[in-house]
């Protein structure tokens, strides 16, 4: 037994006196110093940015190549062709284009009412303005062109007695003085033309003796050789 605590003494003692050697032996080593910075690294520019030194790579549409593929004329946004038959300008007024249309319109109707000349259909027949009953003893006419000044005559007539063989119509009032017969009359007013723009047209007024209107009418558009008449019958 003494032995063995021998052993284990003589062993712990050879232990620490080698730790201690160990330890007073063994010196650290520093860190080295440099004496200059380290080198910075270059900086990479994005090349997404905006000031990119690198050109930005797109990639090709063949459809935009045509030697590759004709552009289709059918293509959206494609230029218009600058070749047009319209006399209209980028300036001109879009209301202009229904003038015309306006004008003429309102011509028609003019014309349908007897108010405007115009080459339309000539009318080739005798026409009727009224029978009347009077006892006045003559009838001033007065008649005048309501259209265009263009030339248009007429001759007055009663029971195929020429009153007046000529008569100019003009812008104003010209008068006609008839004697009446006991009994029946029948006034003639004949076209003996058509006017430069149109037909024969006329605006007619009859007064009595007394200065009476009898009828204030009109014929329009009336052709040559033609008559418009008044049947009176004198009391």
């Amino acid at each position: 037994m003494k032995h063995i605590l021998f052993f284990i003494l003589f062993f712990t003692a050879i232990t620490v006196s080698a730790q201690t050697e160990f330890s007073t032996k063994f010196k650290s080593i520093p860190a080295p110093k440099f004496s200059a910075k380290p080198k910075k690294l270059p900086e990479v520019k994005d090349p997404k940015g905006e000031n990119s030194d690198i050109p930005s790579i797109k990639t090709p549409n063949v459809f935009d190549n045509t030697t590759i593929t004709q552009k289709s004329k059918l293509q959206i946004g494609e230029e218009k062709s600058k070749f047009t038959m319209s006399t209209e300008t980028d300036f001109a007024n879009p209301g202009d284009r229904y003038v015309a249309k306006m004008e003429k319109d309102l011509d028609k109707a003019l014309k349908a009412e007897g108010l405007r000349e115009g080459r339309g259909e000539l009318v080739k027949k005798n026409i009727s303005l009224g029978d009347f009953k009077t006892k006045a003893g003559f009838f001033i006419v007065k008649f005048r062109d309501f259209g265009a000044i263009d030339g248009d005559l007429v001759k007055v007539s009663n029971n195929d007695q020429v009153v007046k063989s000529q008569v100019l119509l003009d812008s104003e009032f010209q008068e006609v003085k008839i004697n009446l017969t006991p009994g029946f009359n029948k006034l003639d007013f004949e076209a003996l033309n058509i006017g430069a723009l149109g037909g024969n047209t006329a605006e007619i007024r009859v007064y009595d003796d007394k200065g009476v209107l009898i009828t204030n009418d009109y014929w329009n558009n009336l052709a040559a050789g033609f008559k418009a008449s008044i049947v009176v019958t004198r009391e």
